[in-house]
């Protein structure tokens, strides 16, 4: 069995993390898979591990905007399928005529009017909007889904109506977030000079509702808890104008609230070594990712109480209600005045933290993408029984081709250094597609 993997439109952030993290945990030979072809951009496939079944193969279009790469998908990857058995996009859109394809699914926002509607008449909004209707085509087109939570495959069902087998696999965490619970101070032993430091690591956005988080903390110091926030992340431009405002109302000196922006992976891993509580305030997950990593440093979490957080944190963390103020302040003034509580809570979180490897998430895709492959050939060979047949008796009059062609000659351990010729499209093509 030979496997493709659409990467178009893979370019940075967690789509990248999860197919690095797969494919060096992946072990095909288990489960009948022989070669692994993955279709990408030159810097997504230079991430890629080197493995001896991996080939990666680099089309210039793929390093170009987005409508190169929705012509490639749609125009030149189903031609490039007739030498795989099945497809595999964790991007979530698929080309047209492919089959048998497996899709993932990866974002709730276009699938929650409520959070999507928080964008307003925007860019973003009708991007999302554009997204949710290419989902709900692709979802219903493909012969399998695998989503990262059950609250995911439940609403994306419920929302798009759509059929198609479906698997949950969880992302894995990278063992370098594995430290374990630290020893806890009790409260009467923190000073104002070295107050207790929440985390709070996410882009900042509009569904994040950091600024709740940052009053929350400024009600503590009223009443004599000394706290300081480290906001670190990326961010969408208005959110982060209206999370500044909330700073300069409530600790226009800067002794509290700081936003670091996103870090590099060393400094991130330093920052959750200094802090003492992480927090996560979000009303919209696929999969928190987020949540995750701080499960596996080991600090108590205060919670947002929307799915899918308490499916990930189960009974590790304090809850609240992300958009109510007084609702987070509780949260965290229960979770900073009890030690012993955040013991119990960061040891039960770091022990659940262990279970997300990726060993499990390629175990558990791949045998999902063969059982796919599996019933689609079963399907293809009754149809094939009942199709016409030509005089001869012979032959099928509409026969399908297979699936198993030639490599064309690409070496499958050249990761990084395989790459197509290049095409000549013009941009008017491109945007025909799109």
């Amino acid at each position: 069995m030979i496997v493709g993997i659409d990467a178009s439109n893979l370019r940075e952030g967690g789509g990248v993390t999860h197919l690095i993290g797969l494919l060096g945990a992946a072990e095909p030979s288990e489960f009948g898979i022989q070669k692994v072809i993955a279709w990408g951009g030159s810097n997504t496939l230079a991430r890629l591990p080197m493995r001896p079944w991996l080939s990666c193969q680099h089309d210039p279009l793929l390093d170009r905007s987005l409508p190169f790469r929705v012509f490639w998908q749609q125009r030149i990857l189903p031609s490039l399928c007739r030498q795989i058995d099945l497809l595999f996009s964790p991007g979530g859109s698929i080309p047209r005529s492919v089959h048998p394809v497996v899709v993932m699914h990866r974002n709730m926002l276009p699938f929650d009017w409520k959070e999507l509607l928080r964008y307003r008449i925007s860019p973003t909004m009708f991007r999302l909007l554009l997204l949710r209707h290419q989902q709900i085509a692709s979802f219903r087109r493909a012969d399998g889904i695998i989503f990262l939570t059950r609250h995911a495959e439940q609403s994306v069902r419920r929302v798009a109506n759509i059929s198609s087998p479906s698997r949950v696999v969880a992302h894995g965490l990278n063992e370098a977030w594995l430290r374990g619970p630290r020893p806890r101070h009790a409260l009467s032993d923190v000073r104002t000079s070295e107050p207790i430091t929440i985390l709070y690591v996410s882009t900042i956005d509009v569904y994040k509702h950091q600024w709740n988080v940052a009053r929350a903390a400024a009600r503590l110091r009223k009443d004599g808890i000394p706290v300081a926030v480290r906001f670190i992340g990326p961010s969408y431009a208005p959110a982060l104008r209206r999370l500044r405002a909330v700073f300069r109302q409530e600790d226009p000196a800067g002794s509290f609230l700081s936003y670091l922006g996103p870090l590099k992976h060393s400094d991130l891993l330093a920052e959750y070594a200094r802090a003492d509580v992480a927090v996560l305030a979000s009303t919209c997950e696929a999969l928190p990712n987020v949540l995750i990593e701080a499960m596996g440093a080991g600090l108590p979490i205060a919670s947002s109480c929307r799915p899918p957080m308490p499916e990930i944190l189960q009974d590790a963390g304090v809850y609240f209600d992300p958009e109510s103020i007084s609702s987070i302040t509780a949260g965290l003034r229960r979770l900073i005045a009890a030690p012993d509580l955040q013991g119990i809570l960061s040891a039960r979180a770091f022990e659940l933290a262990r279970k997300f490897s990726w060993e499990r998430c390629a175990s558990e895709t791949l045998g999902f993408l063969t059982e796919v492959q599996r019933t689609a050939g079963q399907t293809r060979s009754r149809a094939a029984r009942s199709a016409p047949h030509s005089e001869d008796g012979n032959q099928p009059l509409d026969r399908l081709s297979s699936s198993a062609g030639d490599l064309g000659g690409i070496d499958a351990s050249m990761c990084r250094r395989s790459t197509s010729p290049s095409r000549d499209v013009s941009a008017r093509d491109a945007r025909e597609l799109v």
